[in-house]
């Protein structure tokens, strides 16, 4: 399947949900988005590692701190993304790549075309953020 897949190929809800073209097109998807992520990653260690830390003045040094700690907070998002790949690439293996987490329903073509990651269906989901939202009022 992984040589026969076409590059323009998009899931449709006209074929079986969650059919090995399908799982072949989202795990694709998810390696490249994790190769991207990690290629990020890597330009920006090069980068803080070549940074000059011997800036000419004090507001030179204070915007290249700045900088840095942006690139870091960013790489930090960015790491707890990759490992929701992984899991996602997880389960994909195992099966169950596409089913809410909650309820087992289909999560749907859509929304994970939009965001490979969901582990919820936008239901489930919605639940989860009225519930988080209720005891952030508390």
């Amino acid at each position: 399947m992984a040589d026969t897949l076409d590059v323009n190929y998009r899931p449709t809800e006209d074929e079986p949900y969650m059919n090995p073209r399908q799982v072949e097109y989202f795990r694709r998807k998810l390696l490249a988005w994790r190769d991207e992520l990690v290629r990020g990653s890597g330009l920006t260690l090069k980068q803080l590692q070549a940074d000059d830390s011997r800036l000419s003045d004090a507001s030179d040094w204070a915007s290249a701190e700045v900088q840095r700690g942006l690139e870091l907070r960013t790489r930090d998002r960015e790491r707890k993304l990759l490992s929701k790949i992984e899991a996602a690439l997880r389960r994909i293996e195992d099966g169950s790549y596409g089913y809410c987490e909650e309820t087992q329903e289909p999560i749907g073509l859509k929304r994970l075309d939009a965001r490979p990651i969901a582990t919820l269906s936008i239901e489930a989901q919605e639940r989860h953020e009225r519930r988080e939202r209720s005891y952030r009022d508390d």
